[in-house]
């Protein structure tokens, strides 16, 4: 496949790749037909001259030289992709970045054997599950566990937020138990700009005795904060910035309607 534009980097790596496997191109051109008999598809066919000119940065591998090159190297088909600034690993975040126009299934998780995401060891006390937090602050420690179906997640550095199992504060909008994404870069409180309560920010607040998530209204030092009208709660107020800190805006969550 002829290439949009020069790959020379690209070309110096896989060069470098061939070098660390001590092959000449010779040997890798008699290796590719091994491959090609094999999987009887004669597109995994490498060519001296073909190899030359993909070194030298002029052509792109297609997906079934691609291949080859991988096998006879010994390198994940995805590290040879990322020669070229492109990365099977972040297919997952590049997806979620689109915004498509319809509804739709998503495929399973492409699952690699011996993957580890950091996770949370140790919750500190049942009762822990019962009151909203801080993710980061309801586990004794985090440790690296294999997950086959997870990708990896920086969870000890994000700011996640748990509604605790008897808070109904924002029900049922955040339901008991939910997880919320809480973004610390929006913790000034919006005066309005909302068309209806759906579009109204929620913020993760922090007291000195626990946390609350709800909409809020700053009045000097008085910050109220506003349950859901179907939550049956009342209002609070308290002492802004001395009893409260807003740790930030929720912008996500994940929740079981069941």
């Amino acid at each position: 496949m002829l290439a949009s534009r020069p790959s020379p980097e690209a070309g110096k790596r896989l060069k470098a790749a061939r070098l660390r496997a001590r092959l000449s191109i010779r040997e890798v051109e008699r290796l590719s037909h091994d491959i090609a008999s094999a999987e009887n598809n004669p597109d995994c066919c490498i060519s001296h001259s073909w190899l030359v000119q993909v070194e030298n940065g002029d052509y792109v591998p297609g997906t079934f030289k691609l291949y080859t090159l991988s096998r006879i190297y010994k390198l994940k088909p995805d590290e040879v992709l990322g020669f070229f600034g492109l990365g099977i690993r972040d297919t997952a975040q590049a997806y979620s970045s689109l915004k498509l126009p319809h509804t739709h299934l998503l495929g399973p998780v492409q699952q690699e054997p011996g993957q580890k995401l950091l996770a949370p060891v140790g919750l500190r006390g049942a009762e822990r599950l019962n009151q909203t937090n801080l993710v980061s602050r309801m586990f004794e420690n985090w440790g690296e566990i294999p997950l086959e179906l997870l990708q990896q997640i920086d969870l000890r550095n994000s700011i996640l937020g748990y509604i605790g199992l008897k808070d109904y504060t924002m029900y049922p909008v955040l339901r008991p138990g939910s997880v919320v994404r809480v973004d610390s870069r929006q913790r000034a409180i919006k005066p309005g700009g909302w068309t209806n309560e759906y579009e109204r920010p929620i913020y993760f607040v922090e007291m000195r005795e626990d946390c609350v998530c709800s909409w809020c209204h700053l009045d000097g030092s008085q910050l109220f904060l506003i349950p859901g009208p179907l939550s049956g709660k009342q209002l609070r107020t308290v002492r802004y910035p001395q009893d409260a800190e807003v740790v930030g805006r929720v912008t996500g969550v994940v929740m079981s309607f069941v």
